[in-house]
């Protein structure tokens, strides 16, 4: 099975200016073919290759964790005459942990990279059932957090090896499962990273893969099955209703939870060849709201409005019905049923809350990202920068600003939390910060992260691009830090982030 896109590819920044070198003799100290000799506890170096594309250092390993069978493979890129003394670990999506392919963009920039499988092959989530029909727990934990770490020690390990000196600094870069990823090497291996890009992450893993699964519940309750078509229209009708409330007509709701536009203004309309109707409506309310328990009791965030329901709300065939998004459809099948052959059509609105409460319980504890003290990561001076759009269809930003408030509650309030961590929420860009709101890039968070680690100096405004197909640049905007948003000051060209301030919540 194919994974669907779950991350955010910030990986391909060979476009970006290289960051300044951190020593002035970076040289290598070994012979590429020596690295086969570096002992790593459990460790076994598979293969040291020169890559011919960027002329790099390839070195595959595999990490064992006794008395465990496991296999995690770990990719390493060490660039032979451009090392710039840093070294990055990269992050995965979905069940995927991770891709060699994903070295390449750092290894232009002159860093020393690391990517895994966190222990299986490929996107799927069918690694979690053994062939006897029970949990592979080894491989979970694996997955979970375990994989990242070790490909952690061996790509610190070996980057000391070859250039006879430790990196100067480290950072983590993943969106989704990278994002969490990131958060969670903050939270169990604070040593592991000086700064850390967490986008869209899947913090609370074990309620928002579940919560993917709602749409298709609350239609398969409902017996009724709604076309793209009408989520399109659903979703357009909500952006020009609620657009122009910051002050600038855009085809971005810059803040999704002040909009309360309701789908029963569409019933009765056409779109297309069918008549949008009460049923659709009550569907697209549901959907929004995200899931419930049969008492009403919140479960878990809906997608907001303005972001694309079909991803979740999938339907196929004639007449319509439903067509599970891939993650979630793994997730219930291999973790929580723990049957390869269980058909998505037979799940009641009881069942699903009975395994959503199930997910959380067995699951919470190791997939979820959610531990809020920070205090070691701070105190050994780490740094944190994290994003998400507020069209992200796949993971809802309100589970992300609700760990980032944890963090603030914990970590001593807003401002102390500010000295190492703050969140960026973007208008109008869904899970891959693709839309027509202005992200800031890949380059500029890069940037970010390491000026705030390596000199001291905190983000403050982020200034987010919209580019046509050529790629040009056609508009700006800042991007502030939560709980900061950006608002139009009247004058100027909306196009241009001059042209917006900063204003607090209180001012909505």
């Amino acid at each position: 099975m194919k994974t669907p896109l779950l991350f955010l590819a910030l990986v391909s920044l060979a476009a970006a200016q290289a960051p300044r070198p951190l020593f002035a003799d970076a040289a290598p100290v070994l012979a590429p073919d020596d690295l086969r000799k570096v002992a790593i506890p459990n460790t076994t170096i598979e293969s040291v290759a020169i890559d011919p594309r960027d002329g790099a250092v390839r070195v595959t390993a595999i990490v064992t964790h006794p008395p465990a069978k496991d296999r995690v493979t770990v990719w390493v890129a060490l660039p032979q005459k451009t090392w710039n003394g840093r070294f990055r670990g990269n992050g995965g999506g979905g069940f995927n942990g991770g891709n060699p392919e994903s070295l390449r963009g750092p290894v232009a920039l002159g860093f020393a990279t690391a990517a895994t499988d966190t222990g299986h092959v490929g996107g799927s989530g069918s690694f979690a059932l053994h062939a006897s029909g029970r949990l592979n727990w080894q491989e979970i934990r694996d997955n979970a957090y375990l994989g990242i770490h070790a490909m952690t020690v061996v790509g610190k390990a070996l980057t000391t090896a070859f250039y006879g000196r430790a990196p100067g600094r480290s950072y983590f870069v993943g969106g989704s499962t990278g994002g969490r990823q990131g958060l969670m090497a903050a939270q169990r291996f604070p040593a592991d990273y000086d700064g850390i890009l967490s986008a869209c992450p899947a913090i609370n893993w074990s309620r928002m893969v579940p919560g993917t699964f709602w749409p298709q519940v609350a239609m398969t309750d409902a017996r009724h099955f709604v076309s793209k078509a009408k989520l399109d229209a659903a979703t357009a009708a909500a952006v020009a209703a609620c657009d122009a409330a910051d002050g600038v007509a855009d085809g971005v709701i810059d803040d999704p939870e002040r909009c309360t536009w309701d789908p029963q203004a569409l019933v009765g309309t056409r779109v297309g060849e069918e008549t949008f109707t009460a049923a659709d409506a009550d569907i697209v309310r549901k959907i929004w709201a995200g899931p419930r328990g049969q008492d009403g009791r919140f479960l878990w965030h809906g997608p907001s409005r303005g972001a694309n329901l079909f991803a979740l709300a999938g339907t196929e065939g004639e007449p319509l019905r439903g067509k599970a998004f891939g993650v979630g459809l793994d997730w219930f099948r291999y973790f929580l049923a723990q049957d390869a052959k269980w058909d998505p059509a037979t799940i009641t609105r009881a069942a699903y809350e009975l395994w959503f409460n199930q997910s959380a319980e067995l699951f919470g504890s190791v997939f979820d990202a959610a531990e809020a003290n920070l205090a070691p990561f701070r105190d050994r001076g780490g740094k944190v920068i994290i994003t998400h759009g507020l069209a992200d269809q796949l993971i809802p930003h309100e589970g992300t600003v609700s760990y980032f408030e944890s963090v603030q509650r914990t970590m001593g309030g807003a401002a102390k939390t500010a000295e190492f961590a703050r969140l960026y929420l973007v208008p109008g860009v869904d899970h891959g910060f693709r839309g027509p709101g202005a992200s800031p890039s890949q380059a500029t968070l890069l940037a970010a992260i390491i000026a705030w680690v390596e000199e001291g100096r905190a983000p403050g405004r982020l200034i987010g691009e919209s580019r046509d197909q050529a790629g040009k640049v056609v508009r700006t905007r800042p991007v502030f830090p939560y709980p900061q948003f950006a608002k139009y000051s009247g004058t100027g060209s909306p196009d241009e982030a001059a042209s917006f301030i900063a204003t607090s919540p209180a001012a909505r």
